[in-house]
């Protein structure tokens, strides 16, 4: 019978950087890439999402377009506003590093009349959501949860009536999920994103909240 190990006691503030050495120690055994072989930015995005999700296959799963950490990181620095497609991710951002800066953190799919407006309309909730931003401040536009809104954002970004600096989309799912991803992974905007299935708001905010740390 194998021995049940017992949790060890870890005072609050110490728990982030221990889990980040123990990513660190095992990064290599995990996807046979050794962190010094990373960019050092791109690394700490990538730490970050394996910290909030466990799985190491995010170092081989994200994809960055070039300019993408460049473009997310002035983004934050000249103030302009985070729009995040679900109140879940806009709840794990860090809204007072993002607020030092001048920016604030938008979501819109509770807004009044939003069901509504997205019933009549056809639409999800989260697509209809994103779709209200046009003629603001957003400079990182982040989906976690749902292809429609990542679909949404590419198609006014086409039509020029949205220009973010950043898209970053990694909406989870089995429907249009992985498709809506291969798509952004084609544009020449700067955008980050991950293959497959998996995503999710978690790894949404991760990025964020990385890309804040960065600034």
């Amino acid at each position: 019978m194998n021995e049940i190990r017992q949790p060890v006691v870890i005072a609050p503030d110490e728990i982030e950087g221990k889990s980040f050495t123990i990513i660190e120690d095992e990064f290599y055994e995990q996807t046979f890439l050794h962190p010094q072989s990373l960019d050092t930015e791109m690394f700490q995005i990538i730490r970050r999402v394996i910290h909030a999700t466990g799985d190491f296959s995010f170092a081989t799963g994200l994809v960055f377009q070039p300019d993408s950490i460049r473009s997310g990181v002035c983004s934050i620095q000249s103030g302009r506003d985070i729009y995040i497609d679900v109140g879940m991710g806009a709840s794990g951002i860090n809204r007072a590093l993002l607020e030092s800066f001048g920016g604030s953190v938008r979501c819109h799919i509770n807004d009044p009349g939003m069901a509504e407006s997205a019933r009549k309309a056809g639409r999800t909730r989260t697509e209809t959501a994103v779709r209200s931003i046009k003629g603001g401040n957003v400079g990182i536009i982040a989906v976690g949860n749902a292809p429609t809104a990542l679909m949404a954002t590419m198609e006014m970004i086409e039509k020029e009536e949205i220009t973010p600096d950043l898209v970053i989309g990694v909406p989870v799912g089995f429907v249009n999920a992985s498709e809506s991803k291969e798509l952004l992974a084609q544009k020449d905007y700067p955008f980050i994103t991950n293959t497959g299935r998996k995503g999710g708001s978690p790894v949404a905010v991760a990025i964020v909240n990385a890309l804040l740390r960065l600034a």
